[in-house]
């Protein structure tokens, strides 16, 4: 089964940014000198299991992957394929999930941003409609009206696609269709494009 310490590591998964909110220092392990700060990875593994469980706990129709910013757009709809999740990949139509109207209405009973900030249209229509919202952030994101964060890099393009991968097969042992001898097939680099494929952590 994969690594998911090494995967996260190598790919710049727990690297936080140089500014710190306070809801988030409680997931910091340590400041390196040149002030960025880094994310408990035990905690980021923690998180990605039960993320996985409340996903896979829904009908894969009823979750909604939302995100608005372009270095997540390839692991998320990578994602989405694979376990069958709604997807909203690029800007956020308001009304999306509060006016029935409109012909992209949809009534998710749960929802997956990629950042507080880029998604906020998404959380908020999803904090007013009472559905629960799991969110990836980094110590300089806020996460209320979130109700389970993700703490990691959610700015890398390779720390993005890291986590999308490692939740996917989570969320794919968590139904029992990945388990035992059962190998998952997709490489990290499936989740990755090709610009993200030779870039660093950035």
């Amino acid at each position: 089964m994969v690594d998911e310490r090494q995967s996260l590591v190598k790919n710049g998964a727990h690297i936080g940014a140089q500014r710190k909110v306070k809801p988030m220092e409680k997931f910091i392990f340590r400041v390196r000198p040149d002030g960025l700060s880094i994310i408990n990875v035990q905690v980021i593994i923690d998180r990605i299991k039960v993320a996985a469980k409340m996903i896979a706990a829904m009908d894969p129709k009823d979750v909604l992957i939302v995100t608005n910013k372009e270095q997540a757009f390839k692991p998320a709809t990578k994602f989405a394929e694979l376990t069958g999740a709604e997807s909203e990949i690029g800007r956020f139509l308001p009304g999306t999930m509060t006016n029935p109207n409109q012909e992209y209405f949809v009534e998710p009973k749960l929802v997956f941003v990629a950042d507080t900030y880029g998604d906020k249209q998404a959380l908020e229509e999803a904090y007013q409609m009472r559905v629960p919202v799991i969110a990836l952030a980094s110590t300089n994101n806020t996460y209320n009206k979130v109700d389970l964060v993700v703490p990691c890099n959610n700015k890398g393009r390779r720390s993005l696609a890291a986590v999308y991968w490692l939740l996917t097969q989570e969320v794919l042992k968590a139904r029992g269709e990945l388990s035992g001898d059962v190998v998952f097939s997709e490489k990290l680099e499936d989740f990755m494009d090709e610009e993200t494929q030779v870039s660093s952590f950035s």
